[in-house]
Formats: structure tokens, C-alpha cells, sequence
């Protein structure tokens, strides 16, 4: 079966892969979780402004090609997980790294080692690189390696869920400055935080919707 997604359903995919390795406890996913998820500012490119309305046409279309589903655990509010693992029969290092690819678009070797560690450990460069080999090598593959842009000393990798991706011949843009990366990596972690509030916000409000139908009883 051939994947074919848009760039919406790319970025819910990656958000339940994400959250499934990063916060476990709050897996699966409410709708109200999962739009937060996509519009979460760090680890993100692009950032997105999501409603609910686009999360859920993502969604629906995922769950028609089988690759997401709603939760059978019971409660009140609805909760959403992949399938993509059982899908495709892919292990955790896989998943962790097309997450990443998902979420923030190409990257080189290293930015796959070091960002994608926090969902699965990665021990090396050559750890990732044969991940990267085997996805590539499937039948149907599911990342390729782009060719080195001018201006740039290593090759990128991108994933394929939503086709072989336009390549640009312009040169890379300079690296940002120690103070430019520090800046962007303060706003992250603020962001991390910010979601994680949002996250908890949600579900107290539904612990409190589940104890007033509690306390109802016996009124």
C-alpha cells in the first residue's frame, strides 16, 4: 500500500508517535491533547496554528487508511492513537526517527541522532545511518537522502509519507549565532512547558467533568 499524506496528516502522524515515546502517561491522545500537540512551538518546523477542525479531517483520513484509531480504553472524552508500528512493522528506533523527520522537516545524521534520542536512545552516527538505510531500502520506501545542498558539508534525509519533496538548488542559509541558538533553545524549552501545562489543564478539566457526574448521583 502505497502512503500518500498531506502535510496536516504529516504532522498529527508524527505528533502521536512523539507523544506516545515522550509522555506515555497521557497516551492516547484527546483531540484537545493532540491539537496542542501540533501547534506545540518547540521541536516543530514549521510551527502551525491548527483548530480543532483541521486536526480532525487529519485524523479521519488517518483512521480511513488505517493508520490511527480511536483508543478502546473507556471515559468519557474520546482518545486517539496511531497504528503506523503495526502498519508498516516498524521497531521504536524506526519510529523515533521518521517522527522527527515529520515534525521538523529534513535533517543531517547528527541533528537525527540528537534530536530523535529523546523519544528512543541512539547510540551513534552509524546507528541512525542504518535506520535511515533500512527505511530506504523497504519495498516501499520510506525516507530518501537529498542531495548536498551548496553551502552545506553533509547530506539531509527527509521522509517520503508525502511524496518525493521539491529540491531546492539555493544555497543554505548561515548558521545561526551562538546567541541566536541560545535565544531559540530558551523559547523551546518555555514552549515544552507551556504545552505540558496545557496538557495538564486538559485533563483536569476532565477529572472535574467525571466528578460531577460523580457527585450527580446522588443529588
Amino acid at each position: 500500500m502505497t502512503i500518500q499524506l498531506n502535510q496536516d496528516e504529516v504532522r498529527v502522524l508524527g505528533c502521536f508517535i512523539e507523544k506516545e515515546m515522550t509522555t506515555p502517561e497521557y497516551y492516547p491522545l484527546t483531540l484537545n491533547a493532540l491539537t496542542t500537540a501540533c501547534n506545540q512551538k518547540s521541536n516543530r518546523d514549521p510551527a502551525v496554528a491548527f483548530d480543532e477542525t483541521t486536526v480532525v479531517r487529519a485524523l479521519d483520513r488517518l483512521r480511513h487508511l488505517g493508520l490511527a484509531m480511536q483508543a478502546g480504553e473507556g471515559g468519557r472524552v474520546p482518545r486517539y492513537r496511531h497504528a503506523l508500528s503495526v502498519k508498516l512493522y516498524l521497531e521504536p528506533e524506526e519510529l523515533a526517527v521518521l517522527a522527527e523527520l515529520m515534525l521538523r522537516g529534513p535533517q543531517t545524521l547528527g541533528e537525527l541522532r540528537a534530536r530523535a534520542d529523546r523519544m528512543h536512545p541512539l547510540k551513534s552516527l552509524d546507528e541512525v545511518e542504518i535506520i535511515l538505510k533500512h527505511l530506504a531500502e523497504r519495498k516501499e520506501p520510506l525516507v530518501m537522502q537529498l542531495p548536498r545542498q551548496p553551502g552545506r558539508k553533509e547530506s539531509r534525509y527527509t521522509h517520503l509519507f508525502a511524496g518525493v519533496p521539491e529540491i531546492s538548488e539555493e544555497p543554505a542559509a548561515p548558521a545561526p549565532e551562538a546567541a541566536t541558538l541560545r535565544v531559540r533553545a530558551e523559547n523551546e524549552r518555555l514552549a515544552a512547558l507551556e504545552a505540558e501545562v496545557a496538557a495538564l489543564r486538559a485533563e483536569l478539566e476532565t477529572l472535574k467533568g467525571l466528578m460531577e457526574e460523580f457527585k450527580a448521583q446522588f443529588d
